[in-house]
């Protein structure tokens, strides 16, 4: 393993954000503290607890994991895209570093910036609603898988992508409608019988559930089946990732 290519690139990597502060760190967190005014102050107010907790805090959980899918697969997706974009990723294909090297590093950059970014905005909500989290090992296991599953899937967009265009076609049409059908802003039993069939559908119920539950033992779906699903998305975005890898699918074009 070629420690210092990895090290190189995922401090490449992180120094963008650094460069990038207001766009990468204070933008999400602002826009989430708007969720927390709006909704966990204004609304909230007005709407019964849920499962004897205030729905301000109910709602936090879900907003953490929006904020974390779509910063995930921005990061990532950017930050292989844009080699590809230059040209300079051929220079990189041709250095002495493996596969797996550069997926760690571009992947391991891309969830590090979501984690942090995640871990922001849960002090930033201790602000405005009374917090718990019951269960911290499990909120940070939970925290980890999901940063780091979605900047694998945010590395097969920015390979797949042909244009900056198509990089906000997944995150915008597909993640964040997912993310607030997925219990983000509710529990999938308020729904009738026939709606909670279908929201099981959705992947994001999942990975809300479990997030939730780690912080006030509430939970649309069991620990077990949101750890397994969890897992089961992470092996599949490594199994594409090995595909791209294998076949060279957009880059040695």
């Amino acid at each position: 393993m070629n420690f210092h290519a990895i090290r190189a690139i995922y401090g490449f990597e992180m120094a963008r954000t650094r460069r990038t502060l207001m766009q990468s760190i204070v933008s999400p967190v602002l826009s989430t503290s708007l969720y927390f005014i709006v909704f966990g102050a204004a609304i909230g107010s007005r709407i019964p607890e849920v499962g004897g907790v205030s729905y301000g805090a109910f709602i936090v959980p879900g907003l953490i994991m929006l904020s974390l899918l779509t910063q995930s697969i921005s990061n990532a997706s950017f930050g292989i895209y844009f080699p590809r974009f230059t040209g300079t990723i051929y220079e990189l294909l041709s250095a002495p570093v493996s596969y797996v090297e550069i997926l760690v590093s571009y992947v391991g950059a891309a969830a590090t910036k979501s984690i942090i970014l995640g871990l922001i905005i849960l002090a930033t909500a201790g602000l405005f609603v009374p917090l718990r989290v019951e269960h911290p090992l499990w909120m940070l296991l939970f925290l980890v898988l999901t940063a780091v599953t979605f900047s694998l899937v945010g590395f097969i967009i920015g390979i797949w992508a042909d244009n900056f265009e198509k990089l906000q076609v997944v995150p915008l049409l597909i993640v964040t409608p997912l993310t607030f059908l997925g219990g983000s802003f509710y529990s999938i039993d308020m729904l009738p019988p026939a709606w909670q069939t279908v929201a099981l559908f959705n992947p994001v119920v999942y990975l809300v559930s479990g997030f939730r539950w780690s912080f006030y033992g509430l939970a649309d779906v069991s620990l077990a089946l949101s750890l397994g699903m969890t897992l089961a998305f992470l092996a599949t975005a490594l199994a594409i990732v090995a595909w791209i890898f294998k076949t060279g699918y957009r880059l040695k074009a």
